[in-house]
């Protein structure tokens, strides 16, 4: 007991002189108050202050990457503990600077060699990343820094070469130089190497090493990351057993430029947990060795160019959580087993060939997040078990041939923020259960064959911003509109191109909508007044519908914020009060067309925004305003064609892109002042009466012309021989005018042209062989005029018109023979071009112009148009298919014999020799044309028989050999048994049926019967419905039909012609090689 007593009082005694020992020394530190921090380390500091200024945007990156960036010096005062400063970290026994991190903090300055902030020997760690340093060099006085463990200097604006004096930073754990404007040398990465035993970290990216070899790392052991991305090293990757790099986890290699194949020694590398080798140039197939990588949980391989499968070994790879392997030439299906990839996350597959069904097993992902498939060829439905992929938030399936309908089951992915399953081929109604998606925010539905009704529980989606399910066929709402009404959040929907049918219901006030497109489809009844509450609206397209009403504009003066308008093509009229001003002040394009118009709108004298103005089809009469090109300055589209325009054409702004004018009644001659336009691409002024001489300086007023449309006026005189080098047109048409005297020798300077229109002239030249030299030449009109002589090529060798798809050189005094050298030449009459699954159409890239928001002039908004001569009827194509090819050398004095060459152009589709002096037999091999739709040899004195070989043209619809001496009996069968009198009249000699001569018994009409499953009369399919045109003339009509009974899918061209909707968007895109042609096996 008294043991216990004594030891109790003797700790009480020690606590009592310990108690008294601090007290002492707390009393005389504050006597004298002595800073942390040195004196002189805090002076360096302040002095290292004044080398800056405080500029937010010289960190701007910083925020970029989400972090916050803010002036750290500004704490830095006189006077002050400088430990105690922000980014400041002193050693807490002997108060020397020992951390200096000043990363996003807004210094706008640069570094000099004796700055003050080497006069910290004691600093272990320095980051001045994200700043701007006045891209001054990296200063070797970093070399003073013995002790530094981290050095961080990237995104800060350095330029220069890399200092050797670097690789003297022997206590180095971390180096991060990226995303600088400098340069790495070869003698500094080995003194690296040599030097720095303790590095771990080394980040070099966007530094340039393109003199470096991956080789110059060779044993870096000490790492453990090393990232040298987009730093030009256009090399093969090295073979990775001298490496020595065998504690290495992470490797970066991407946006380099690297080429060959990926070695199979990766799989040295047993610590790699992350490898990026995307964005270069790597081919071959993925090595079956990265399955070794055990330890690997991010793989990126995008966009390369390897090919073949994905090796079915990578699901060994237990620990994977990304694998990025878009923008390759992979195919095949995806391996089932990946399905054992359970700590997944993400999964981006895209743009590839990947084909077969998406394998149900993807369900076991059970982390997964992330799934992107877009831009292959699955098909099949999507698995019912991605109901299972709970944490899901972003679905992307664009692009693919997908079938099936919406698994109802996807309703239980409660993350689901985006999905995308546009560009497929869903079919059925939208689930009332995806209502549950109460998370999503965008739903992409669009270019799918989606029916019924748009079901009203989307309206339970309170976080949706954007919505599109325009190109499918659903009819209607369940219910009133949601997304109008309910969805406050909602700011873009994209309804068009449905059959939608209903009237547009009143709109709540909404602050967020800013996009609303609804046309093409069946809405009827008026626009709303209410459409005025959607006060932040951007754009509004309702065109194309079957509205009515009057749209009064000084109703809608809330959308303050609208860039673009559009009600064209409805049955409106529009409500215009003379006083109506500041209707929509920030207003850049509007679209009006056919909208019953017969006055300019007054509002648009305060639309000083506007650069998009399409008024055309309307009934708007008289001289346009003066006021139209003075108010509207930046004017660059202007579309009034198809009004009741007259008095002299106006000069457009020098702003102007596209003028469009044609079909009105405007008189007068062309001013020069045209020529200031100098931004002008499309000059549109066909079908008037303007008169007078083609002002000079059109051949050469600017480079940026690529259409010149005059057609159809009363111009008289020469062309202008003005044509400059280096001139953009593509099109020129001065078709029917009066025109005379010889064709300009400047037109070959038009290098980039396609269409040559000149027909229905005066024109007075020999074949202009030297047009030889415009290897774009689609189209060549020169009917109708006075050229004359024979047509002979100027000895060129080499391919010339071999892109020629239109030759129409009728109407002449051509003499000779036919031109078989060029007839040899016509390669684009030998090649298919019916595979595209949308129409085409020459000219159709014109007048596109994308740089506006949602711009909605028409597709193509100039195309070019042709006149075909049917059985002596002048038939107008308005617009010309590019799978459309014609040779029309009819009414001329050719003499001789038909070429058998013709019958290499086996993609010719009329083909018009008739009116000349044409004799010897009609070839065999016209056979060969089996695209041939239009045949007339008529009123020439061609001998012999019909060759037997003319019944294989099974798409022939016009048949006209009249007027020769054809003898023989006529072939019969297929499309021969349409044919009439008419198409054999004046032929003595001939017989058979449909004439009434008989042949003789031992003369039998010949035949060539072959079996053909695809006959279209054994399918029913007849050229009653191909004769009616559909409204564009006869040959499209056989176009038309020619496309139905080849594809067996009219789809397009029906919906083309019936106006129903757009043809369907169709194939890969951003691909950078072509689908393989096989895919290799493992």
């Amino acid at each position: 007991m008294r043991w216990f007593i004594w030891l109790s009082q003797l700790f009480y005694l020690l606590l009592l002189f310990y108690s008294q020992l601090t007290s002492s020394s707390s009393s005389s530190f504050n006597s004298s108050s002595p800073l942390l921090c040195s004196q002189d380390q805090s002076s360096a500091l302040l002095q290292f202050k004044q080398l800056f200024s405080f500029l937010k945007y010289a960190s701007l990156s910083c925020d970029f990457y989400g972090q916050h960036s803010y002036p750290k010096m500004e704490s830095w005062k006189e006077g002050t503990d400088c430990c105690s400063w922000d980014g400041v970290t002193c050693d807490s026994v002997r108060g020397d600077v020992i951390g200096l991190n000043l990363s996003c903090s807004w210094l706008y300055g640069s570094i000099p060699s004796n700055a003050s902030l080497f006069l910290l020997p004691h600093l272990q760690r320095l980051n001045l990343a994200f700043n701007y340093f006045g891209d001054s060099p990296i200063s070797s006085g970093f070399v003073r820094f013995a002790k530094l463990r981290y050095l961080n200097l990237s995104q800060s604006s350095f330029e220069g070469q890399v200092p050797l004096e670097l690789s003297l930073l022997s206590q180095l754990s971390s180096l991060d130089l990226s995303y600088n404007v400098i340069n790495l040398e070869t003698s500094v990465v080995k003194r690296l190497v040599q030097n720095l035993t303790k590095l771990r970290e080394l980040h070099l990216d966007a530094v340039n090493m393109a003199s470096v070899s991956l080789t110059s790392f060779m044993n870096f052991s000490s790492l453990v990351s090393l990232t040298l991305e987009g730093c030009r090293l256009h090399q093969s990757l090295p073979d990775l057993d001298i490496f020595g790099l065998q504690n290495l986890r992470e490797l970066n290699l991407g946006f380099n430029g690297l080429i060959g194949e990926i070695p199979s020694s990766f799989s040295n590398l047993k610590a790699l947990s992350s490898l990026s080798l995307g964005d270069n140039y790597l081919n071959g197939t993925i090595p079956l060795s990265l399955s070794n990588l055990k330890e690997l949980s991010y793989l990126d391989l995008h966009w390369n160019n390897l090919s073949g499968r994905i090796p079915s070994s990578l699901s060994n790879l237990k620990e994977l959580s990304s694998l990025i392997l878009t923008s390759n030439n992979l195919c095949g299906p995806i391996p089932v087993s990946f399905g054992n990839l359970t700590k997944v996350t993400q999964i981006i597959l895209s743009h590839n060939y990947f084909t077969g069904q998406i394998p149900s097993s993807l369900s076991n992902m059970k982390y997964l997040n992330f799934i992107d498939l877009s831009y292959n060829k699955f098909e099949g439905s999507i698995p019912v078990s991605f109901g299972n992929l709970t944490k899901v938030t972003n679905i992307m399936l664009q692009y693919n041939n997908i079938t099936g309908q919406i698994p109802s089951s996807l309703s239980n992915l409660k993350y689901l923020n985006v999905i995308d399953l546009s560009y497929n081929k869903f079919e059925g109604s939208i689930p009332m259960s995806l209502g549950n998606l109460t998370k999503a925010t965008k739903i992409t539905l669009q270019y799918n064959n989606f029916t019924g009704h748009i079901p009203s529980s989307l309206s339970n989606l309170k976080d949706l911003t954007f919505i599109d399910f325009s190109h499918n066929n659903f009819r209607g709402f369940g219910g009133r509109i949601p997304f109008l009404t309910e969805l406050t959040k909602l700011t873009e929907v994209d309804l068009s191109y449905n059959q939608l049918t209903s009237q547009i219901g009143e709109f709540q006030p909404n602050n967020s909508l800013q996009s609303l497109i609804l046309e093409n489809n069946r809405l009827y009844g008026s626009i709303p007044n209410s459409i005025s509450n959607l006060v932040n609206l951007r754009v509004l397209h309702l065109s194309s519908n079957d509205l009515s009403g009057i749209v009064e504009f000084d109703k809608s003066t809330n959308l303050k914020e609208l860039d673009t308008l559009d009600l064209s093509n409805n049955s409106l009229f529009l409500g215009i009060k003379s006083n109506s001003n500041h209707t929509f002040p920030h207003l850049r394009q509007l679209i009006l067309s056919s909208c019953n118009i017969t006055e300019f709108p007054k509002f648009l004298k305060s639309s000083k925004y506007l650069q998009c103005l399409d008024l055309s089809n309307n009934r708007i009469p008289n001289q346009i305003p003066e006021w139209m090109f003075e108010v509207v300055e930046n004017l660059q589209f202007l579309d009034l064609h198809a009004n009741l325009l007259q008095g002299n054409l106006p000069v457009p702004p020098s702003t102007m892109i596209a003028f469009f004018m044609s079909n009105n009644g405007l008189t007068g001659e062309i001013s020069s002042m045209i020529c200031n336009a100098s931004h002008l691409e499309i000059l549109d002024i066909s079908n008037n009466n303007l008169s007078g001489k083609i002002p000079q300086c059109l051949g050469n007023f600017g480079h940026r012309l690529s259409v010149m449309d005059l057609r159809m006026n009363n111009f008289h005189g020469t062309i202008p021989d003005t044509f400059e080098k280096d001139n953009s047109l593509a099109t020129i048409a001065l078709n029917g005018n009066h025109l005379e005297g010889k064709l300009p020798k400047s037109f070959v300077n038009c290098t980039n042209l396609e269409v040559l229109d000149l027909g229905n002239n005066k024109i007075n030249d020999s074949f202009p062989y030297w047009l030889e030299a415009l290897s774009e030449l689609r189209l060549l009109v020169l009917s109708n005029n006075k050229f004359h002589g024979p047509i002979r090529n100027h000895k060129n060798k080499g391919l010339f018109f071999s892109k020629l798809q239109i030759l129409d050189l009728s109407h002449n005094e051509f003499t000779g023979l036919l031109p078989r050298i060029y007839f040899e030449n016509l390669e684009a009459m030998m090649i298919s071009n019916e595979n595209a699954q949308e129409p085409q159409y020459l000219a159709q890239h014109y007048g596109n112009y994308n740089g506006y928001v949602r711009y909605r002039v028409p597709t193509g908004s100039y195309q070019d148009s042709i006149e075909v001569t049917v059985k002596g009827l002048m038939i107008e194509l308005p617009r010309i298919l590019t799978i459309f090819t014609t040779i029309d050398l009819s009414s001329n004095q050719f003499q001789g014999e038909i070429p058998d060459t013709l019958g290499r152009l086996k993609f010719l589709r009329l083909l018009n020799l008739s009116h000349n002096n044409l004799t010897g037999h009609i070839p065999s091999t016209l056979g060969n044309l089996l695209a041939l739709e239009a045949l007339d040899f008529s009123s020439n004195k061609l001998t012999g028989e019909i060759p037997m070989q003319l019944t294989l043209l099974t798409f022939l619809a016009m048949l006209n050999l009249s007027q020769n001496h054809l003898i023989g009996p006529i072939p019969q069968g297929k499309q021969f048994n349409t044919f009439g009198n008419e198409s054999y009249d004046g032929n003595l000699g001939l017989c058979g049926s449909p004439l009434s001569i008989k042949c003789s018994p031992n003369e039998p009409p010949p035949t060539i019967f072959l079996e053909d499953n695809d006959s279209m009369f054994a399918k029913g399919f007849g050229w009653k419905a191909v004769l009616i045109g559909y409204g564009c003339g006869f040959m499209f009509g056989l176009v038309v039909g020619y496309v139905v009974f080849k594809t067996r899918k009219p789809q397009w061209i029906l919906r083309l012609i019936e106006g129903e909707r757009e043809g369907r968007v169709i194939g890969r895109i951003n691909q950078r090689v072509k689908d393989p042609s096989e895919c290799h096996v493992d």
